[in-house]
């Protein structure tokens, strides 16, 4: 009996998301074996670190990259670096809101929960009006003395009103201002890895659980050397705001083995079997009398598909009620809902093969 049946914990195929309540993604053998090895013996932290921040560099095609305690993690140990650099005096006085530079822009239509980590820091936020005719004398305005950083989402839902990021880097490479990018679920596309950095962003953040299916508590960051530098001199071990934000020893090690593994995957084949797997659900609703469709980009605007099922009202099902069935069956199934709440989203990202089918009889046994 495997140790959540002995605990009474149901597992569920995942046909939603990368989401953080469900575990976010399954870690392939590879990374399960690298921290198993990693957990036999002991080493210095701060040499680990180093090592697997030269290789992930490398395999990312950045100056520098680090492995965090998560990407809120990254978040807050990003902003402490931009306000801080690597004065190991002032690490240790953080959170500290008299920092000489301790303002944060932000676009309205970004704010958003994981904010809250930027303000671990002592930071203030300053935000910014949404894209307008003048965002661009607005942003000039509000970078003052006191801005340490801008951050920026790149996602569909918090890029819809901001103003091109290409046009913010311009603006803030004029004035000296790092810009922090959260990409934490943009993958794929695998060049992402180093678009960003290539387009002028300072530092991106890329969630370690996610697509790249290293170990949930992982963030990876990635941009400039100095600011590398900086982001390690308030991680743990060190005595600053990310003390608490500890990385072991087979989390490094764990999501090493993660992106080695990704960026070496075959591209082109994992599309078609995104594809695969949301044509078949497609053609299987279509024959139970759903109106099924694909959609076209992933949820946050990552090249993958998924298939959008409208359920018929004669069906006896609305796609929430239609959604809520599918959690609580045998097996639980997990799966989206549209914007306007008339389709539930099957996303094809860690549906395995088998599973394919099970989300299949599902729908058949309910709907059929």
């Amino acid at each position: 009996m495997n140790i959540y049946k002995r605990l009474g914990v149901k597992e569920m195929i995942n046909a939603a998301d990368s989401y953080t309540i469900i575990g976010g993604s399954l870690m392939p053998d590879e990374v399960i074996e690298a921290m198993s090895e990693a957990a036999r013996a002991f080493v210095s932290i701060e040499e680990l670190h180093d090592a697997v921040g030269k290789r992930l560099a490398e395999l990312t095609r950045n100056e520098a990259a680090m492995v965090t305690g998560g990407a809120a993690a990254a978040m807050a140990i990003a902003a402490a670096a931009c306000m801080a650099g690597a004065d190991g005096e002032l690490a240790g006085k953080l959170p500290c809101a008299e920092a000489s530079r301790n303002e944060i822009l932000l676009y309205s239509c970004q704010n958003n929960g994981f904010v809250q980590a930027v303000r671990l820091t002592g930071a203030k936020v300053i935000e910014l009006e949404d894209r307008n005719p003048d965002s661009d004398r607005q942003l000039r305005e509000a970078i003052t003395a006191r801005t340490a950083c801008l951050l920026y989402f790149v996602s569909t839902q918090f890029e819809r009103y901001a103003p091109p990021l290409g046009d913010v880097i311009s603006i803030c490479r004029e004035r000296g201002v790092p810009v922090i990018v959260d990409a934490a679920a943009q993958l794929p596309p695998v060049s992402n890895l180093w678009a960003y950095t290539e387009m002028g962003v300072d530092l991106v953040i890329f969630s370690g659980g996610k697509t790249l299916r290293g170990p949930q508590n992982t963030g990876l960051v990635v941009g400039r050397a100095d600011l590398i530098a900086a982001c390690r001199a308030h991680s743990s071990p060190r005595s600053s705001v990310g003390r608490p934000m500890k990385v072991s020893k087979e989390s490094l090690v764990g999501l090493l083995a993660a992106v080695e593994r990704y960026v070496g995957l075959d591209q082109e084949e994992l599309s078609r079997q995104y594809e695969f797997a949301v044509e078949t659900i497609c053609a299987h609703a279509r024959r139970l009398g759903l109106r099924a469709e694909r959609l076209y980009p992933g949820p946050t605007g990552q090249s993958y598909p998924r298939a959008a099922l409208y359920p018929d009202p004669s069906c006896g099902y609305t796609a929430e009620s239609l959604q809520a069935e599918l959690k609580s069956g045998d097996p639980m199934i997990w799966v989206g809902l549209s914007e306007d709440k008339a389709a539930i989203l099957v996303n094809p990202l860690h549906l395995q093969d088998r599973e394919i089918a099970l989300v299949c009889d599902r729908l058949a046994q309910l709907v059929g």
